[in-house]
């Protein structure tokens, strides 16, 4: 980090145990994502609640290249506990950040549709599509729908290489 770790507690006694504990997980982030800014973590005990016991709420603030981070955990008796939450957020948000930064993209295979042409009694069947047909068995239907399947239904699918060509998969009526 460019900046040092900032630690605020409000309405808590200052303890060495909690402010380790902190180091220790703004360090593991640190090796998660090695391009961390500063960090500012709060910890605070806003509503003493005499009948609910102590809840703390956590917010850490993340500033990383081109934006800030932020991530709120309220209201738990441990602090421990909203502290891995909260600290378990920051990982998957700077995770998300990360991959954004990347430009990684998740790849959706293209839905296609067509009729079912032929229906076997044995789990199988086929798909007339505008480049042919396609196979596809009982396991290629969505929520164990061949059954339902009759021939003329319209369906969508994705297409997918197998041992014999281009199979059918995840089929489903439209």
């Amino acid at each position: 980090m460019q900046r040092p770790l900032q630690i605020t507690t409000r309405d808590i006694p200052e303890s060495a145990a909690v402010d380790a504990h902190i180091r220790e997980k703004v360090d593991k982030l640190g090796q998660f994502y090695p391009h961390i800014v500063g960090c500012h973590v709060v910890v605070e005990m806003p509503h003493k609640h005499s009948h609910r016991g102590k809840l703390f709420n956590v917010r850490i603030e993340i500033k990383v290249p081109g934006s800030e981070i932020v991530v709120n955990r309220e209201l738990d008796e441990d602090i421990y506990v909203v502290l891995r939450d909260a600290f378990d957020a920051a990982k998957r948000a700077l995770d998300d950040y990360g991959r954004k930064q990347r430009g990684d993209v998740k790849f959706h295979e293209p839905v296609t549709h067509g009729t079912v042409a032929k229906l076997f009694e044995e789990g199988y069947g086929f798909i007339e599509t505008a480049e042919g047909e396609l196979y596809f068995s009982r396991d290629n239907v969505v929520n164990n729908g061949f059954g339902k399947l009759e021939v003329g239904d319209e369906v969508h699918f994705i297409v997918e290489p197998a041992g014999e060509g281009l199979q059918a998969k995840r089929v489903s009526r439209r």
